[in-house]
């Protein structure tokens, strides 16, 4: 962010400010609204250099020091205008002559800030019209001002949401879910083919829109004393999982201190899938092929039977430093930069392999709601393909009688079960059944694999499968 123009005002979110003032002098240039501006600084960040808004939106909230209320609106608006980023627009490409991608990025983003706010937030056209106004023609000129006020306008008068969607009047099931769940049709198809239930579809994919809870994992800190000091309540799932409804987990001691982390709830129980498989011989040796940033790592060396030796590598030595980080003060530990695809440990070196593949993220899109309209369908291949041949490698790290925890952070088959599948087509592997594992977890078994997802059970979409190397 750059020029005084741009920093964010101590205004109440409904004040326009002074926007009608054209700046001519530090004196008289606008006070902008704080809350608004720090929402368009994520969506322009966004936008411009493929920033992840689960990043640059605290950090921004604490430079700003904006008061609770109005940090609460621009995250709000931020989040939400990001993921409704493909219906603002469907709306937007009925009222604008000319295509949306010839627009100033800036005033694009502007106009879907506008717009949230008068089809999903309701807010008073006079407030969101006039407050986008102001901002427009301090971040962009007057000139585009004109263009945002005229649009805004035509998007008030044409009702909430409800509305435009009965405007807009989508051709099937698929384009209507696509549009009032506010996800790419390709997701839509994607979650079909994932779900054994077609009623589902609908209560997964507006999961995705839900603010997520916070999620919190006790490493070596007792989890009641954990939920207790962090006024959480115990997760219904992990044995070391906390659930916190909202508020900043980085102010909580424990987290300060490494005893505690933030973690999904579903991570952890990938990381426990691992711990838990049945295993054939030694136990002594415990790799984690792909472990940036460290969470799973961390918690694999908090819970692993005393004498287990834990090697954690990453491909990247910026993720490799965070996993250092997050083994500080763990005993018996190794943090190595290496890609998985081309190991520098001998075949065969492990009795447990976790590999959380790269992939697309979909599911955790109720954290990262600019991911959906950031990831294509073309992205799945290239990811399958590697899966497939880190899944292979880390079967070649493990030892005969070894066990394979595969995890991804996606429900999508191209990224799940057909990479198992093909690794079981194998002669030397053997793929185990996951749910017997957690038999308190309901809803998990997808075949012999496992999927969470976020309206079964309120953790992101992670997929679990084991896959035991036979003698």
């Amino acid at each position: 962010m750059t020029g005084p123009a741009r920093r964010a005002g101590s205004k109440r979110r409904n004040d326009p400010g002074t926007g009608n003032q054209r700046p001519q002098s530090r004196r008289h240039r606008p006070v902008l609204d704080g809350a608004r501006l720090t929402a368009y600084d994520v969506l322009d960040g966004v936008s411009s250099r493929d920033a992840y808004a689960n990043l640059l939106l605290p950090q921004l909230l604490r430079e700003r020091r904006l008061e609770p209320r109005d940090a609460a609106f621009a995250t709000q608006l931020a989040y939400g205008a990001l993921r409704a980023t493909g219906t603002l627009d469907a709306v937007l490409t009925t009222l604008v002559s000319r295509p949306l991608a010839e627009l100033d990025p800036k005033v694009l983003d502007l106009l879907r800030l506008g717009a949230y706010q008068l089809i999903d937030l309701r807010v008073p056209a006079h407030a969101a019209v006039d407050t986008t106004v102001a901002l427009t023609r301090a971040i962009v000129g007057t000139g585009a001002s004109g263009l945002v006020n005229a649009v805004l306008r035509k998007v008030a008068a044409g009702g909430d949401r409800a509305a435009w969607l009965e405007r807009l009047a989508p051709a099937d099931e698929d384009a209507r879910l696509s549009l009032s769940t506010d996800h790419p049709r390709w997701i839509v198809e994607a979650w079909r083919e994932a779900l054994d239930d077609p009623a589902e579809v609908e209560a997964a994919l507006l999961a995705d829109d839900a603010a997520p809870e916070v999620h919190l994992v006790a490493r070596h800190v007792d989890r009641d004393e954990l939920a207790t000091a962090s006024g959480g309540e115990p997760g219904p799932w992990s044995p070391y999982a906390v659930r916190l409804p909202s508020g900043d987990p980085g102010k909580l001691a424990a987290v300060r201190s490494g005893t505690a982390a933030v973690q999904d709830e579903g991570s952890q129980l990938a990381a426990l899938a691992l711990v838990r498989a049945p295993l054939e011989g030694p136990d002594a040796a415990w790799l984690d092929m792909c472990a940036g940033p460290g969470g799973k790592a961390g918690l694999l060396a908090a819970v692993r039977p005393a004498g287990v030796r834990l090697t954690a590598a990453d491909r990247s030595e910026h993720r490799a430093e965070l996993v250092r980080n997050s083994l500080t003060g763990e005993d018996d530990v190794e943090v190595l930069v290496a890609d998985g695809t081309e190991p520098s440990w001998p075949a065969g070196s492990f009795d447990r392999v976790l590999l959380d593949a790269p992939c697309t993220g979909l599911g955790a899109l109720r954290r990262r709601p600019e991911v959906r309209w950031r990831r294509t369908a073309a992205d799945v291949a290239p990811l399958a393909d590697l899966q497939r041949r880190l899944l292979d490698s880390a079967l070649a790290s493990v030892r005969p009688g070894g066990v394979v925890a595969y995890v991804t952070c996606s429900p999508h088959d191209a990224e799940t079960v057909d990479v198992v599948a093909a690794a079981a087509a194998r002669d030397d592997v053997e793929v185990l059944p996951v749910a017997p594992l957690f038999p308190e977890v309901p809803g998990l078994a997808r075949g012999a694999s496992a999927q969470l997802w976020p309206h079964r059970h309120g953790t992101d979409a992670m997929f679990m499968a084991l896959l035991r190397r036979r003698a």
